[in-house]
């Protein structure tokens, strides 16, 4: 159990995790983003899956995430770490919900499987892209080797005996905290098994912190990971 106190300081330092994770990997498609009091926002389009403004504390307005992004044509997005915002007036529809996680320091529940290990060239990073991206090699290209140079950044990867890429995620440690992300685990991987390895590989002197929805809640939640709060990621509709 944690104080109210505590809970609101881990989710401010979750929300900063995040969006400097989002930063990062937008900078390493030369695309890199802005980071204002309440905001961090991007005048150009985010690669997919990422957002084009992410707020940053609970007071943060519309006009915050607005005025700094490109809404030339529909699509941007807008992560609403606090769930605070209504940008239904601006044309945007919301496109999904989610909870912040956390979970303390100190080693995982369970012992990771053989066969976890950070990707540390560019060629276990493709490895690990073709595996989280089902086989896609369009989707596979967000995650292009710059990001092997970014100290705070580590691409767990889990093995199966024949070597290949079975589960994942990304592991990032910029706010006192280590933010955990794009967690997957292949058909026939027990996602259990991909938290129990990706929790191995992050600092147990760090709480850990993310954020989750449906099944994937459910299991973070059996991983040990309390809840912290609410988000909202809204889409561009106009």
């Amino acid at each position: 159990m944690i104080t109210d106190a505590a809970r609101a300081a881990l989710l401010d330092h979750a929300v900063r995790d995040n969006a400097d994770w989002c930063h990062t990997l937008c900078r390493a498609h030369g695309l890199p983003g802005a980071f204002g009091p309440r905001a961090w926002t991007n005048p150009r389009r985010t690669p997919p899956y990422y957002p084009d403004a992410v707020t940053l504390t609970r007071d943060a307005t519309a006009a915050d995430v607005l005025t700094g992004i490109d809404r030339t044509a529909p699509g941007a997005s807008v992560k609403d770490s606090h769930a605070r915002l209504d940008l239904g007036a601006e044309g945007f529809r919301l496109l999904f919900e989610a909870t912040w996680i956390h979970r303390p320091a100190g080693p995982p529940r369970t012992a990771a499987p053989a066969g976890w290990r950070p990707a540390r060239t560019p060629e276990e990073l493709a490895a690990w892209a073709a595996a989280w991206s089902g086989g896609d090699a369009t989707e596979a290209t967000l995650f292009p080797a710059a990001l092997l140079a970014d100290p705070d950044t580590t691409f767990a990867a889990g093995h199966d005996g024949d070597g290949r890429v079975v589960a994942g995620a990304v592991l990032t440690a910029r706010s006192r905290v280590t933010g955990v992300s794009n967690l997957f685990a292949t058909d026939g991987t027990d996602p259990a098994d991909a938290w129990a390895g990706a929790l191995a590989l992050a600092d147990p002197a760090l709480p850990v912190v993310g954020y989750e929805s449906g099944d994937d809640l459910t299991a973070a939640r059996a991983a040990g990971f309390g809840e912290l709060g609410p988000l909202r990621i809204w889409l561009d509709a106009a």
